[in-house]
């Protein structure tokens, strides 16, 4: 099977946040275990939508659901590691794109993991994806929006 591999532009990063790994987040390899990891990139997509001011279900029951994710892990992380999440854009289409982030150990600066979860907008009321409100895209001038 190939191997994945993730590769993120330095300026699609908008947003930085820092977590620490809780005992209970460790494994009995007695490192970060994927699940814990899973839910601190969760953590750090609800820090990078709040900072800017987007709502997960907003009033009028239209949100953000994740698609997908996909994570390469560089480096194990321990008990009470303190981990920088840089949070970033990439891909933006009429409908959603890919949540981008990149996981370092605050002492040292070693890469952790790279993660990208896609996501598009979704009516929660007719259960159908949903267009991106313009709100959101103007948000992120920089980032590639495709037409389709």
């Amino acid at each position: 099977m190939a191997r994945l591999k993730l590769d993120f532009p330095e300026d699609q990063f908008y947003f930085t946040t820092q977590l620490t790994v809780r005992i209970t987040d460790i494994n009995a390899g007695r490192h970060l275990a994927n699940d814990s990891m899973i839910s601190m990139i969760s953590e750090a997509r609800a820090r990078f939508l709040y900072q800017f001011g987007i709502e997960e279900v907003s009033a009028n029951d239209t949100g953000i659901i994740v698609t997908d994710l996909a994570t390469t892990y560089k480096k194990e992380a321990f008990a009470r590691d303190p981990l920088i999440f840089e949070v970033g854009l990439m891909d933006l289409n009429k409908y959603g794109g890919d949540i981008i982030f990149r996981i370092t150990k605050a002492l040292g600066g070693d890469l952790v993991a790279l993660a990208k979860s896609g996501f598009v907008f979704y009516d929660f009321t007719t259960s159908q994806v949903a267009l991106m409100p313009d709100d959101f895209r103007l948000r992120f001038p920089g980032v590639n929006q495709l037409d389709q």
